[in-house]
């Protein structure tokens, strides 16, 4: 940012790691670091015992599911509450339903008061990547009040109740949500397209030379047939720059499985770890598992490539007790990731760094309509049975197919969205751009 006294009040919640991901990237604009709606800094006794009813039944639900029978029921139910509708025929869904309903009659009762009191003893912006905080704020008429929007499409829980009325601003990572709000009440004036928010360390400055540079490498370890390389290389050569195309040969291809905040699927991981088990011994590929902030995830993880027979050294395991240390670490990992293997949350939209993306079965409506953009824009292929990884894995390599994902996800998935936030931040508004580089 060229101002960079400029700050907002950046707020989340911990209701899975998709809304905390989004406020990471943002913490060199968040007043007193980022804060979660539920903690003792911003809500009080009564409101934490509140919010933490909510996060833990939705994180309960999420693992739950697997549970035969009851499981699944509940997991139903979660999924009907939160319904999205589809968007076809187009109509207008502006109409309040039970779960916008529910939302305004809990504020109404003085859910999150603290929250809007601390906001308004120092009257920044606000910045929330999950809706409560900023359906709070509107409730009380809160102004510069910016709503990110962390899947392709979202539910109406997502506006207030009376939308024409509000004030807040959506910033949101594609067109489909921007469709998606439109249907809900909210103009084209409230929406600014700015794309998810990725970690600086995985972009650069706004020239983008960590990305490219990266991006470049990539894109020879997924081609090892040179299938891709043969079609594309004036156009890679183009956007990325020769001196980032010439290819370095540093490491091996690196394969990334990363479970959901709540744990979910981790046993995919295994069972792809049992698979690849030759070609991981051999070095011929590098297996990561993300188990994110969940000790037990890391556990069942390190168990199973025990009795797999496969030596620590061979796999790297991604645990992190500390929050901001986990999403900093994963960062990094990405930029020596070749391929990410994951449930389609809001990991889809890291499809604008260059990455392919094998996707697990949606865990959730939301989940759904994200698997569905990253595979309209061909960024992302279904996974097949995880027991052969070891065959198909290797299929989609030398066919190019990888190396095709890759590209189009970095051409079409934008990659700007924490720059274009803090200038939002800074100036009220965005310059919009049809440049690949600064979408």
């Amino acid at each position: 940012m060229a101002d960079d006294t400029a700050k907002a009040w950046v707020v989340s919640m911990d209701m899975g790691l998709g809304h905390q991901r989004a406020s990471y990237p943002l913490k060199e604009i968040a007043y007193r670091g980022v804060h979660l709606l539920g903690q003792e800094d911003i809500s009080s006794k009564v409101e934490i015992k509140q919010f933490h009813k909510l996060t833990r039944g939705y994180e309960f639900v999420s693992r739950f599911k697997k549970v035969p029978i009851i499981g699944k029921f509940l997991f139903w139910l979660l999924d009907r509450f939160l319904y999205i509708e589809p968007r076809y025929p187009v109509r207008d869904l502006s109409r309040p339903n039970l779960q916008t309903r529910l939302v305004y009659n809990m504020i109404k009762k003085g859910l999150g008061k603290t929250f809007y009191e601390r906001l308004a003893a120092t009257p920044l912006p606000l910045i929330s990547t999950y809706p409560l905080p900023s359906l709070i704020a509107d409730f009380y008429g809160y102004s510069r009040n910016y709503c990110i929007v962390t899947d392709a499409e979202i539910t109406r829980g997502w506006v207030s109740k009376f939308p024409k009325q509000s004030k807040i601003v959506y910033l949101v990572p594609c067109s489909r949500a921007r469709l998606r709000l439109n249907q809900y009440g909210i103009p084209d004036e409230r929406i600014f397209i700015t794309g998810f928010p990725l970690p600086k360390s995985t972009l650069g400055t706004e020239e983008l030379e960590i990305l490219k540079y990266d991006v470049g490498q990539r894109l020879y370890y997924l081609d090892p047939q040179e299938k891709f390389w043969s079609l594309h290389r004036v156009s890679v050569e183009y956007f990325l720059g020769k001196e980032n195309t010439i290819f370095k040969n540093k490491r091996i291809l690196s394969l990334t499985y990363a479970v959901g905040g709540a744990g979910a699927l981790a046993e995919i991981g295994i069972i792809a770890a049992k698979s690849l088990k030759k070609h991981i011994l051999e070095k011929k590929i590098k297996l990561n598992l993300v188990a994110g902030l969940k000790k037990d995830v890391r556990d069942f993880f390190q168990e199973g490539l025990q009795k797999l027979g496969i030596p620590d050294e061979f796999v790297y395991i991604l645990y992190d007790e500390n929050r901001d240390n986990y999403f900093e670490r994963f960062a990094q990992l990405m930029r020596v990731t070749d391929i990410l293997w994951t449930k389609p949350s809001e990991l889809v939209f890291y499809a604008g760094l260059g990455i392919p993306i094998i996707c697990t079965q949606p865990v959730g409506i939301q989940e759904y309509y994200n698997k569905k953009w990253l595979l309209e824009i061909q960024a992302g292929i279904e996974q097949e049975d995880p027991a052969y990884t070891h065959e198909w894995l290797f299929d989609l390599l030398n066919f190019g197919r990888l190396a095709e994902s890759a590209w189009d996800g970095f051409l079409k998935a934008r990659k700007f969205g924490t720059y274009k936030i803090e200038e939002i931040i800074q100036t009220g508004t965005m310059k919009r751009e049809s440049s690949v580089l600064r979408r």
